[in-house]
């Protein structure tokens, strides 16, 4: 009996699909959840463009519409947001509070907020009085624009937008403030029922008095419609890609 080598074991196949399938399976699934994300996503932001559109349609109107005396309570701050509106009492200057940085025209300053105490009794609202130099805190420095006496002011109604992530804390005991915090100023001014709602008031007559009034910036970015059609091009460029990769799969390879 002669001796037999050793024998070599044979491979045994894998139960189920073959490997090749099973990729192919694995490739089309990823295809398909990406395409669905980049559709979601082109979705969503045509749903930001319909509600930032309505926003900006309303604030347009708003800012439209003739200066209305402004309750002393509102109900809902947010339907006053820019609404043109009118004040009619005295400012209590001796409070200022200053709200910075705030640059005009390429050079740094700052925003007067100044305690308005309301002719009817009916508490203080704060207004911004607009934009003076970084060196032009002192009041005494701009007497002529500390009108005195009862006068009757027009503006915007402003709700206090929420402290952005990247704006550092308030500085209250050298009255140096980053964000408008209504409570933290109510305490700071000694204010008593200080309004939800700021007022900025609209620009004076004479040009060269400080403050500068009428800084009341309307900037919403509607960028929406260019993201949606950036992330449905992404979906249809993957889709194309996929589409290509199966049809050069299926092309019969030269004998």
């Amino acid at each position: 009996m002669s001796g037999a080598g050793p024998r070599t074991a044979m491979p045994v196949p894998a139960a189920g699909r073959p490997p090749g399938r099973a990729k192919a399976v694995a490739g089309a699934v990823l295809v398909l959840i990406g395409i669905a994300v980049l559709v979601g996503l082109g979705t969503w932001q045509m749903q930001r463009l319909a509600w930032k559109t309505a926003l900006i349609d309303r604030i347009e109107t708003r800012m439209a519409a003739a200066p209305v005396p402004l309750p002393a309570r509102p109900d809902d701050p947010q339907d006053w947001d820019y609404r043109p509106v009118l004040l009619t009492g005295r400012f209590d200057h001796a409070h200022e509070l200053y709200l910075g940085p705030r640059v005009r025209a390429g050079q740094p300053g700052l925003h007067v907020l100044t305690p308005f105490v309301r002719a009817d009794g009916q508490g203080t609202v704060l207004v911004n009085r607009g934009w003076v130099p970084a060196d032009g805190r002192d009041p005494a420095g701009r007497a002529d624009g500390l009108p005195a006496g009862t006068v009757t002011l027009a503006g915007v109604a402003r709700v206090p937008p929420p402290r952005g992530w990247m704006q550092p804390e308030n500085r209250p005991e050298e009255n140096y403030w980053f964000w408008i915090d209504l409570p933290a100023m109510e305490a700071a001014t000694g204010a008593g029922g200080l309004a939800p709602l700021v007022v900025e008031a609209a620009a004076g007559p004479d040009a060269g008095v400080l403050p500068v009034g009428g800084q009341t910036v309307v900037t919403l970015r509607n960028n929406h419609l260019s993201y949606a059609v950036t992330w449905y091009g992404l979906a249809v460029t993957l889709a194309a890609m996929y589409a290509g990769s199966l049809l050069r799969r299926r092309r019969p390879t030269p004998a």
